[in-house]
């Protein structure tokens, strides 16, 4: 089990079970439980979700690019050509559409920095403004039963030139879609240009919307994003690296100040660049139970086909019929845990806690050998095994064996204990 403290006291919980059986879960028992298989030759994972009540499903291609291992989003169902040429091209006038957020508590809360265009020259603009509100839907939420007050944003607010490059971004996505419908029914896209692996070696602007908040390193010091702010790639990324800089374009807090640098993992963009078109996805399917109504045109008669689903999809084993509880579960034994690891660590393998049972054998001496400096591969290398725990606060990673506790920063050992 491995525990990742993250921005505003967040904790991810990891457990990898036999078969490759991946649980992850936050401490609201939010997460997902991803099963890998096989498919006409090819590795998937089928990961069943459950966020705020609701459980659905998502698919995804291991890739490795220049060494670095992601998770790519493999679209269970394709629409018509048709449809995704008609989402991408403008419309003839623009469009004024009221989505209703007024009364909900989540536009109030983030109400200062977010407002949706006052009308849309075509559906890549609605599908922008349906990205941003469902992620910060989506982010408050998840804290919906922590108290707080409204916040007011406005000296920070995104601004209609960053917007209009997140509609840029969609388009791109809407474009690759598009392209990507027409490969064969029993698989998913070559993952190699469905990946955030093109985006990084293309050499143009491109802009991410943060779907998770993160701890990242800034040309200030360590800083964190959250849910709904926005980062733009600018100029290529060499193949293999496992992180890449980019610009903060619009940001709710002044941690991470806008116009700053910040780095941020290449699996994180994989992450944002998934969240992006699995939110995309389900803006389509909205947008078109929506056409011809309040506004927005009719769509024409063939890009009004249901969605097809691939072979791959169907292929798929079933979702978690108990996901909740499982994710429930894991959230309190890694709560458990932690304290469990903390007080050993504070007390001692010999403390007995006032237990009856006898007291464990003497601990083994610690290794004379650790220095300062030492990366976690040469400790592990020099202890001979893995830890008995490990677990993240911030940038340190914690490992615990019998009788040391060692701590790193930036891969580097600095405290033994």
């Amino acid at each position: 089990m491995d525990i990742h403290h993250g921005p505003g006291g967040r904790r991810t919980i990891v457990r990898e079970r036999p078969g490759g059986v991946r649980v992850v879960s936050n401490h609201y028992g939010h997460g997902y439980i991803g099963h890998p298989y096989r498919y006409g030759g090819r590795e998937y994972v089928h990961r069943t979700y459950y966020y705020n009540g609701v459980a659905y499903d998502r698919f995804y291609r291991p890739y490795t690019w220049g060494g670095v291992a992601l998770n790519v989003y493999a679209p269970a169902v394709y629409y018509a050509p048709a449809y995704y040429g008609w989402a991408y091209n403008p419309w003839a006038v623009p469009v004024a559409y009221s989505w209703g957020w007024a009364a909900n508590p989540w536009y109030g809360y983030y109400g200062g920095w977010y407002t949706p265009y006052p009308t849309y020259a075509g559906p890549a603009y609605w599908l922008t403004d349906y990205l941003v509100s469902q992620t910060l839907a989506a982010a408050y939420a998840e804290r919906a039963a922590e108290a707080r007050a409204a916040n007011n944003y406005a000296a920070t607010a995104m601004t209609r030139d960053v917007q209009d490059l997140v509609a840029v971004e969609v388009k791109a996505q809407l474009a690759l879609a598009n392209a990507e419908a027409s490969a064969p029914a029993g698989g998913a896209a070559d993952p190699g240009s469905s990946s955030v692996a093109r985006i990084l070696a293309d050499n143009r602007p491109h802009v991410f919307i943060v779907a998770d908040g993160l701890d990242v390193t800034s040309n200030n010091g360590e800083c964190f994003v959250t849910e709904g702010d926005v980062l733009q790639l600018r100029g290529a990324v060499p193949a293999g690296s496992t992180s890449a800089n980019l610009i903060v374009m619009a940001t709710k807090g002044q941690d991470c100040a806008k116009g700053s640098t910040v780095e941020v993992q290449v699996s994180d963009l994989q992450d944002m660049q998934n969240h992006m078109r699995e939110t995309i996805d389900a803006g389509l399917g909205e947008l078109q139970k929506k056409q011809g109504q309040n506004g927005i045109p009719a769509a024409p008669a063939s890009a009004l086909a249901a969605p097809k689903k691939t072979e791959f999809a169907q292929a798929a084993p079933p979702p978690d019929p108990d996901v909740k509880t499982e994710l429930s579960q894991q959230s309190k034994e890694g709560e458990q845990a932690e304290k469990d690891v903390l007080q050993e660590a504070a007390s001692g393998p010999n403390d007995s806690g006032g237990s009856s049972a006898p007291p464990p054998p003497p601990a083994p001496a610690k290794p004379k050998k650790l220095e300062m400096g030492m990366t976690i591969e040469e400790v592990k290398a020099m202890m001979g095994a893995e830890p008995k725990s490990s677990y993240e606060v911030g940038a340190k990673t914690i490992y615990v064996y019998d009788a040391v506790k060692l701590t790193f920063v930036n891969g580097k050992l600095t405290d033994v204990k």
